[in-house]
């Protein structure tokens, strides 16, 4: 395998319901598809021998149930690192969910790239 090719990044929230699994949803949602980089087609390989580590940011790592971000991936072999960072944004009237925000990276590499 080769080390990293491309590195995307992408910022998620959810506003009401607090949920930190829909934030990072979210936020690797943005990562994939605000580019469209061919980059298997580009090297020559099958879209199945992306090696994708998912790295997610959140406040609350343990309340990110990383089988439904995994999901989310139309093909290529997953990890997923999920970490304290993020943002919660307490609720102005102090009541309620607050706005959680969570941040994903996305680091891939092809099997049998040079």
């Amino acid at each position: 395998m080769s080390g990293p090719m491309i590195v995307e990044f992408g910022l998620g929230t959810s506003l009401r319901r607090g949920s930190y699994t829909e934030a990072a949803a979210r936020a690797v949602r943005a990562a994939l598809w605000r580019n469209s980089i061919n980059l298997a087609e580009y090297m020559g390989v099958a879209k199945e021998d992306m090696v994708i580590e998912v790295r997610i940011g959140c406040a609350q790592p343990e309340a990110v149930d990383v089988s439904v971000l995994a999901e989310v991936f139309p093909y290529g072999a997953t990890s997923f690192v999920v970490e304290k960072g993020g943002l919660d944004v307490a609720r102005p009237e102090g009541v309620g969910n607050p706005t959680v925000m969570a941040q994903a990276a996305l680091i891939v590499s092809v099997e049998g790239a040079a």
